[in-house]
């Protein structure tokens, strides 16, 4: 289930991106928007279709972060690298036992 929702998630992310990327900059910020006729999806009409796109989009965007998060914390197994049956999920440090490294030998001189 969480699977699903996931893909729709990202599937109407994707196209929220591009729908926003599509309208008309009003701003001209940079100076780069706004001004000049001819383009992709001009008009009255396409301005209104595309903030309803978005508007929809985007209710649809927060209506999927809203399931994921509510069956995220209705999980009840959570996986682990961590070993079970150990306080607190923690295993205590096992030390190996090794011996005290000899003294170097002075060499003998002939």
């Amino acid at each position: 289930m969480i699977t699903v929702i996931l893909l729709i998630h990202v599937m109407v992310a994707v196209a929220l991106v591009g729908v926003v990327l599509l309208q008309r900059s009003e701003g001209g910020a940079l100076g780069i928007g706004g001004g000049g006729g001819g383009g992709f999806m001009t008009g009255r009409g396409a301005g209104n279709a595309l903030t309803k796109t978005t508007a929809i989009l985007a209710a649809c965007f927060f209506a999927t972060s809203l399931s994921l998060s509510i069956l995220a914390s209705h999980r009840t197994s959570t996986p682990s690298i961590l070993p079970a049956g150990s306080e607190n999920g923690l295993a205590p440090l096992q030390i190996p036992e090794t011996q005290a490294p000899a003294a170097p030998q002075v060499p003998q001189s002939n």
